[in-house]
């Protein structure tokens, strides 16, 4: 099928593009003007530049499309007004240029959101479930709260899929990288003193469920989790990620007060200079929880999804790619 696929310029899009191109299917890539196609460039996907802003645009660049994947947002931003921009805003567009053009034959929009529209689990033994209560914690989740009922909105006039990731590493991965280079340099940064628990998915095995959904029509209308099927500590990462590497790091703990702090501070820099930041009160907040864990049942039980690659072969094929591409020194 052809389909229609925005973020593709960024980490998760441009590795579900190689996932669809993989298994036969055009991929239609729709670009802001101002992206950067580094990950798409000489692969047999058509490129079209549009405007987010008009859905009149948006239309046309999706034109005969029988599949919209959804996957581009916003991570950070100056204020809330900017997320619920980025993120339900432009998902109002997509929809309503999506139902614009889509024919009888039109099979699938799928959006994909995050775990943060829940907000962390209450325990170990509780781990999130597609039926949980959503209570998001961030302008961030809050944004993609909306995205999906916007989403949901649509269900009676397109077929809709949600898929939620967890956190997700592997190859081309920026926001994940300052960790294993501090490992590289010898420490492994832990926040706080309880342990950390994270559903951690591979990309691979992200892009992988995202493309099984599509295909499925035991899907349409449902949300899912695409997750590990493992909950892991930060601390387990990083000791494995030390022993990949071969670096005798050592944990150092920043507690949480000291997050907050440079949280706030980063925060207050980045609205000063006028630019979104990565790191801000609410992302600290956000990193400081216990339990950011989910289950991955319902989508095993629908269209057969499986964690592929292990923590250790996962960390080490990206450590490797960092490593190939000049990210992360020997």
């Amino acid at each position: 099928m052809i389909v229609a696929l925005t973020g593709a310029s960024g980490f998760v899009g441009s590795h579900i593009a190689d996932e669809l191109c993989r298994r036969g299917h055009t991929v239609r890539c729709l670009l802001r003007r101002s992206s950067d196609d580094r990950w798409l460039r000489n692969k047999p996907y058509e490129l079209r530049r549009c405007s987010f802003d008009d859905a009149g645009s948006i239309a046309e660049a999706i034109g005969n499309a029988s599949a919209v994947i959804h996957t581009a947002g916003v991570i950070a931003a100056r204020s809330m007004e900017e997320f619920m921009e980025g993120n339900r805003g432009v998902t109002e567009r997509m929809l309503a240029a999506t139902g614009k053009v889509a024919t009888s034959g039109f099979q699938r929009f799928v959006h994909i959101s995050s775990l943060a529209v829940c907000g962390p689990a209450p325990s170990l033994a509780q781990p999130l479930t597609e039926d949980s209560p959503l209570h998001p914690i961030t302008p961030y989740g809050i944004s993609k709260k909306a995205a999906e009922e916007a989403v949901l909105g649509w269900h009676e006039r397109l077929p809709i899929t949600i898929i939620r990731p967890p956190a997700v590493y592997g190859e081309r991965d920026q926001a994940t990288l300052p960790f294993f280079q501090a490992i590289r340099r010898g420490v492994i940064p832990l926040i706080g003193f309880s342990s950390k628990w994270v559903s951690l998915v591979h990309i691979r095995d992200l892009a992988r469920g995202i493309v099984d959904a599509l295909e499925s029509n035991a899907t349409v209308g449902k949300t899912y989790f695409v997750s590990s099927e493992e909950f892991y500590t930060w601390k387990q990462i990083g000791t494995t990620a030390a022993a990949v590497m071969g670096s005798r790091a050592i944990p150092v703990v920043i507690p949480h007060a000291l997050v907050l702090t440079i949280a706030a501070l980063s925060g207050w820099i980045g609205h000063v200079q006028g630019k979104a930041p990565v790191l801000d009160y609410h992302k600290g907040r956000d990193i400081i929880q216990r339990y950011w864990i989910c289950s991955p049942e319902r989508a095993r039980t629908d269209f057969g999804y499986r964690q592929e690659l292990s923590l250790e072969r996962g960390i080490a094929e990206t450590i490797e790619w960092y490593t190939e591409h000049g990210w992360l020194r020997k």
